[in-house]
């Protein structure tokens, strides 16, 4: 199974107010509603004097034909997160306040079932009907990939703001 990294490393932090709950169902629904499978790799919370500390990576990946497979890696890490209460027209409402830091990969794997490498002759064949006659299916899934991840990074940071220009003013 051969990978190719496409999206390296994208970032996105932020500093204020948010629900970590809500901001998981924001990012597992999404992948959700396009069709992903889900795999959550590791999850840890630490409780320490200055807030929690939150380690969260998803892996979710999407078999688009017998021969592409895409997966998305993204690392959570949240940092003195701490529980506030708010007033909110009359209302106290729990949410929490803290450091978030977002890390995504996003790979393209051909070859997913590792049937091609099995014999030199069919890695050989592989290779050449991946570079001259899959180059389009291989954009085609590129862009595929590009998309979603552009669109879940504009979902969490649409989701944040509207936390900070609900609650901080």
């Amino acid at each position: 199974m051969e990978r190719h990294l496409i999206i390296d490393h994208q970032k996105f932090s932020y500093e204020g107010l948010f629900n970590t709950s809500e901001l998981y169902t924001v990012i597992s629904s999404f992948f959700f509603d396009k069709g992903w499978d889900w795999y959550e790799k590791l999850n840890q919370e630490q409780v320490t004097s200055d807030g929690k500390q939150l380690y969260i990576v998803f892996e979710p990946w999407k078999n688009v034909s017998d021969y592409y497979k895409l997966k998305i890696k993204i690392k959570l890490i949240g940092t003195d997160i701490k529980d506030v209460e708010i007033d909110k027209e009359g209302k106290t409402i729990r949410i929490n306040q803290g450091l978030i830091r977002m890390t995504m990969d996003g790979y393209i794997f051909s070859d997913r079932s590792d049937k091609w490498n099995e014999k030199p002759f069919y890695w050989f064949l592989s290779y050449i009907l991946e570079k001259y006659f899959f180059k389009s299916h291989f954009a085609k899934f590129e862009a595929w990939l590009t998309s979603d991840a552009d669109d879940l990074m504009h979902k969490i940071k649409t989701y944040l703001n509207t936390y900070k220009y609900t609650y901080q003013q």
